[in-house]
């Protein structure tokens, strides 16, 4: 891509208004000239505008919501009302992105950010929230707990920010955030993000925002004739193959700059483990790493001192890595935005990119609402074999020795070589310094099994246990207390083998089916796509999530709270 000439070159920071200590941290951070949706919306923001604004994950929304929430704060006065600007966001991880974001471009002005989710314990929230802070960052459920337990004030509040709008109504937070705002001023600054604006987001703008200003960022449009250059492949692989099935298939590709995603940090922590005590380079990204240990992750995956990242899609937000040249899917995401999101990270600026799925026989589904999207087909390949990759290594050999041979400065080594052959046929001399380099290269006697090749196989229409009466805690007989069809919520679209859970919580708790749903993704980290069917008793409830991640839900429930206490969790008999 040709440079761009200096009289091409767009407005900086400086020209959209902001605080000029802003503008100097941004330029400190690296942040050279705004993107489309800060250009377009910082301006208004500025104003006190309410605003509306679409914009696919990773343009840059969040320094265009918090950088004129921050310049209107260096207006205000030492005597400000606390919190004055409150931002909800859907998980806890992009909650402690969205803090650190705002605490660093705001470092200057000496704003007080603070972080608020599911999960952490009460009483550091309690006292900062006492102490006083500018700028709340929070999930749903435990911003509408503070406001129940009037820990934290709202008549300060000059700024609401719904960002991942769309998201957060997916997760079951649509009456959290209709009870939240309709806790807020009437006055109040309100600004709504989302990358799609289904009609439920649209009836919460029309309720809750005054004349908006509309914002609507497209997405980079090729040129005329031009298509993505990304092959999308899937392999089809039992779940116990997956880690030899990925290294297998890492090798075929050779790939030199690849994110890897997984659905759990605790994934991509054992993930990039195991890879990299199989020699290759790779690094760890999550949303439980500190923004220090983040920095210096991306700066060894930028700098080229590691090939391979390991992350989940929520810490991948916003990450612009140039020459990417593949994207596996190690768990393929459950929702198609992800998904196209994911491979448009390669095959950008007219290079050719891969795009990799590792897949389940039960997900076959997805490859085909996958392809829908893309309009293109995903090339269905098998898992190489062991010849494969052997024939693969000796392949990478052999262009190295010859890479070698056509670079010549080999005189210092003849004085071995003659020496050598002195003692042995120059055939075998030959043939010994090959096996080195073939060796040095990766050791192809560690993975001798051969993995199953399957194809995938048609989900059944209907799941049996969806037939069944609904069972008491013990399994002994139906539940007395059934709840009415209205506490049920629908099925969500995943197949394979499902695990249901019993919580002993129920509507006596003030529980509703927003709250496990929002519980269960903020503390297991799956999306709310992901969560089955959940019955609501008096006394107990039950969930059903994908068996595959049911222990993770589990462990993780246990270690949390639901509305407040602990509760139990465990699988339903």
């Amino acid at each position: 891509m040709a440079e761009p000439r200096p009289e091409d070159a767009s407005p900086g920071f400086d020209s959209l208004g902001l605080d000029p200590r802003l503008v100097e941290a941004l330029a400190t951070l690296g942040y050279e000239e705004p993107t489309p949706i800060q250009r377009a919306t910082i301006p208004s923001l500025i104003e006190g505008r309410d605003l509306v604004g679409q914009a696919a994950t990773g343009t840059g929304k969040t320094a265009a919501f918090a950088l004129p929430l921050l310049h209107r704060l260096s207006l205000m006065g030492d005597d400000r009302p606390r919190p004055t600007n409150l931002v909800l966001v859907p998980t806890r991880e992009l909650a402690m992105q969205v803090a650190q974001a705002v605490h660093r471009y705001g470092k200057a002005l000496g704003i007080d950010v603070l972080a608020i989710y599911g999960g952490q314990a009460y009483g550091p929230q309690l006292r900062a929230l006492d102490r006083g802070v500018d700028v709340v960052v929070a999930t749903p459920g435990r911003a509408l707990d503070h406001i129940k337990r009037r820990t934290m004030p709202l008549e300060g509040v000059a700024t609401v920010v719904l960002d991942e709008a769309d998201e957060m109504l997916d997760m079951g937070f649509a009456d959290d955030i209709e009870a939240i705002l309709s806790a807020t001023p009437d006055q109040r600054q309100t600004v709504l993000f989302s990358a799609t604006m289904p009609p439920r987001i649209a009836a919460i703008a029309k309720r809750h925002l005054r004349d908006p200003v509309q914002i609507t960022i497209a997405k980079e449009k090729l040129p005329a004739g031009a298509v993505p250059k990304v092959r999308q492949v899937a392999y089809v692989v039992p779940r116990a193959y997956k880690i030899a099935a990925l290294g297998r298939v890492l090798d075929l590709e050779n790939p030199t700059s690849a994110i890897i995603f997984c659905r759990r940090r605790d994934e991509v922590d054992q993930l990039a483990e195991t890879l990299n005590s199989r020699g290759y380079r790779a690094e760890a990204l999550h949303g439980g790493m500190s923004q220090e240990q983040r920095d210096r992750v991306m700066k060894k995956f930028r700098g080229g001192n590691a090939d391979l990242l390991i992350a989940t899609d929520v810490a991948a937000r916003g990450l612009d890595i140039e020459h990417l040249s593949h994207v596996v899917n190690y768990d393929p995401p459950t929702e198609v935005e992800s998904y196209v999101h994911r491979i448009g990270r390669v095959g950008r600026a007219g290079r050719e990119g891969v795009a990799i799925t590792l897949t389940e026989p039960r997900e076959h589904r997805l490859l085909q609402n996958f392809e829908r999207v893309t309009k293109r087909k995903i090339e269905l390949a098998q898992v190489p074999t062991v010849a494969d990759v052997r024939s693969r290594r000796l392949d990478l050999t052999q262009a190295a020795v010859r890479e070698t041979l056509i670079g010549g400065d080999l005189d210092r080594f003849r004085v071995v070589v003659e020496s050598l052959t002195g003692e042995f046929d120059i055939m075998a001399v030959t043939l010994a310094a090959v096996k080195l380099a073939h060796d040095a290269l990766g050791n192809d006697g560690e993975d001798e099994q051969e993995i199953p090749k399957i194809a995938p196989r048609a989900e059944r229409p209907t799941r049996e246990r969806e037939r069944r009466p609904a069972r008491g805690p013990k399994g002994d007989g139906p539940a007395r207390d059934r709840p009415p069809r209205k506490d049920v919520a629908p099925t969500a679209g995943f197949g394979g083998g499902v695990a249901r859970l019993f919580i002993g919580a129920g509507r006596e708790a003030g529980v509703r089916p927003g709250d496990l749903v929002g519980a269960i993704a903020n503390e297991a980290g799956i999306s709310g796509k992901m969560i089955g069917a959940i019955e609501i008793a008096d006394r107990f409830s039950f969930v059903e999530v994908p068996e595959d991640v049911a222990q993770e839900v589990v462990a993780a429930l246990r270690a949390s709270t639901i509305k407040g206490r602990k509760v139990t969790v465990r699988p339903a008999d």
